[in-house]
């Protein structure tokens, strides 16, 4: 028998989080192979741009787990997918019917003692009216969180924030301070969440390490290390004894995000 300090990370649990922007043009490119061979217990992608029956037989032949899909009413556009290696206690699409869920933005998914958010927040790039639902998006998350950690329900948050929180998680962070992704009023947001009974895993463990997960397909910023750190696992405070690690993928082209893993004990 392995002694007891091996025995608990005989097993850990993966999720994978990952903006794929445009599962069609991945699978295209057979970015998410690499995914799949990493036999994710939950993989999160967002920004999937398509709906179930927009893929041809070829493709979801290339799914290779099976999923739950939240597409936006709008075609090619937002949209959320989370596959799973076994069937959760629970799939619920979106937060409760609101209107945000005209977005395809949410998948909840319930099982081995927590409740998992993939999640695509909106972006804040095309003015103050998007700023303020980004924000309003935020509000309503967190006032059901709250509702859950009450319920004593342990929670993982994953996705695509569209939000660097401090000035570590971007290259550039004086030049942003009035660009929407930076601004003072969504980095608050961010913060009410932490204080709020979650903790940032990444930051929690690597409180100093600059690492990014999202880059400008703009003037070579990626090659020249320019990026953003918008790609997040928000872990309840009583789960963040099981966390083992974060691991940011920032070698795995395919999107202009990277994926992020995390590593779970069971």
């Amino acid at each position: 028998m392995l002694p007891r300090f091996l025995r608990r990370y005989e097993n850990p649990m993966k999720i994978i989080t990952w903006n794929i922007n445009g599962i069609r043009a991945a699978l295209g490119r057979r970015s998410l192979d690499w995914a799949f061979a990493k036999r994710p217990d939950y993989l999160c992608l967002q920004e999937v741009k398509a709906r179930e029956e927009q893929l041809t037989d070829e493709q979801r032949g290339m799914l290779k787990l099976p999923y739950a899909w939240n597409p936006a009413q709008r075609l090619g556009y937002s949209g959320v997918a989370t596959f799973f290696n076994h069937q959760p206690d629970a799939i619920v699409i979106g937060m409760e019917g609101t209107a945000f869920d005209a977005e395809g933005r949410v998948i909840q998914t319930v099982g081995a003692g927590f409740r998992l958010f993939n999640i695509y927040f909106p972006s804040g790039q095309r003015g103050k009216e998007r700023v303020d639902y980004k924000l309003a998006f935020y509000a309503h998350l967190l006032k059901l969180c709250d509702k859950l950690h009450k319920q004593g329900e342990s929670i993982v948050i994953t996705g695509d924030f569209n939000t660097a929180h401090m000035p570590i998680d971007l290259k550039n962070p004086k030049q942003n301070q009035k660009t929407s992704g930076f601004l003072p009023e969504e980095r608050e947001w961010v913060q009410k969440f932490l204080d709020h009974g979650f903790a940032d895993a990444f930051r929690r463990l690597y409180p100093e390490k600059v690492q990014y997960t999202w880059w400008s397909q703009a003037s070579g910023a990626r090659q020249r290390g320019v990026g953003w750190r918008l790609d997040y696992f928000l872990v309840s405070e009583n789960l963040m004894p099981r966390v083992r690690d974060v691991v940011v993928h920032d070698e795995v082209i395919g999107s202009d995000h990277c994926p992020v893993e995390l590593v779970l004990d069971l």
